[in-house]
């Protein structure tokens, strides 16, 4: 058994945002020691040139990443690296700092490997991460930055706190996140609607040359979700991001009223969504499955349906800091079995 599964109990016995901040710091030092990040990049990393893609531009060397959430404020980015991730996304970051919603807020369910949180954008705010991030970009890998609004902010108002944060991290990061879809600030799901997408891409597109992609929850119906993501598509969106967490409390025993589902118990509706916005913007615009994804099988099932790239995070908490190599070596079988010479020979060959 691998040793992270047998200290798993142990671990899980403490409060999930305390064990977070645990893994912040062990991540911090361990940046600050090269001989360990060595260490890490020898047992974690896995590299193949079968993986490789330029998309937009950007090189990813493999393409499993980390979603946004986990480092919310660039604190632990070249530790993150030396685990295998083919690219990482900060934040969701904000134009002021927050503190988010009260605590307890993360939740574990065990028995369905999931997640239920509801953060609320908690991060040290733009000016603060903008410095912080500085200091390390350019990067040896693409770094997405997640932008929000800010909880306090009035809806006629939301416009200037994402036209705020890419002026902020105009220099910084190599493409941005649009995150309309948490289910943990007040009204911000209210946003993904066809008026303010097409008014806010065609603004931000004004300020940046670099991706966008609009991140979108799974809990909006099929119709309007693709009028969403063909209306982004065509006022200057990059591509989509499939999906954030859920509110279907029915997908969890014991589930809390409040806050969103990630983990196992996603993964077939968010495998589902993809799968449908796939059927409709493949060959349009990239499309990044996220959601449930917790080993390679999977992460090789998104490639197929459309995916050029994939994300984890909630996988990690339950499977441990290896889930990134075991994913891209199992991926790396698959196109073997299958006969593809490259991971991009294999996107979308599984759609209808």
């Amino acid at each position: 058994m691998p040793m992270y599964k047998t200290i798993r109990p142990y671990l899980f016995k403490f409060d999930p945002e305390n064990m977070h901040t645990v893994a912040e710091k062990l991540l911090m030092l361990a940046q600050a020691m090269p001989l360990v990040l060595e260490n890490m990049v020898n047992r974690f990393c896995f590299f193949d040139e079968r993986l490789r893609q330029n998309i937009l531009g950007l090189n990813f060397y493999n393409p499993t990443g980390l979603a946004a959430g986990f480092d919310k404020n660039a604190t632990m980015i070249k530790g993150l690296s030396s685990l295998g991730f083919g690219f990482i996304e900060i934040g969701t970051i904000t134009p002021k700092p927050q503190d988010g919603n009260p605590k307890p807020r993360i939740f574990r369910f065990v028995e369905e490997n999931s997640i239920q949180n509801a953060m609320g954008f908690n991060n040290d705010g733009a000016k603060v991460i903008s410095r912080r991030f500085a200091r390390i970009y350019p990067f040896i890998l693409p770094l997405g930055v997640n932008i929000g609004k800010n909880k306090i902010t009035e809806q006629e108002k939301v416009l200037f706190d994402y036209k705020k944060l890419v002026s902020s991290f105009r220099g910084l990061g190599d493409y941005f996140t649009i995150n309309l879809s948490s289910p943990n600030t007040p009204n911000l799901r209210d946003l993904q609607n066809e008026e303010f997408v097409k008014v806010l891409m065609q603004e931000l597109r004004k300020q940046t040359d670099k991706p966008i992609f609009l991140k979108i929850s799974p809990d909006m119906s099929i119709d309007y979700m693709l009028d969403v993501c063909e209306c982004a598509i065509n006022n200057g969106a990059n591509g989509i991001i499939a999906t954030n967490t859920t509110i279907d409390y029915s997908l969890l025993k014991n589930a809390k009223d409040f806050g969103g589902i990630s983990g196992e118990a996603l993964k077939k509706k968010s495998r589902e969504i993809f799968q449908i916005l796939s059927e409709n913007l493949f060959g349009k615009t990239i499309l990044i499955s996220v959601g449930g994804i917790n080993d390679g099988d999977e992460a090789y099932e998104r490639i197929k349906l459309g995916a050029s790239l994939v994300q984890v995070y909630s996988g990690m908490i339950f499977e441990g800091p290896s889930i990134i190599k075991d994913i891209n070596q199992i991926i790396l079988n698959r196109l073997e079995e299958d006969g593809f010479k490259s991971i991009s020979e294999a996107i979308g060959k599984g759609l209808r």
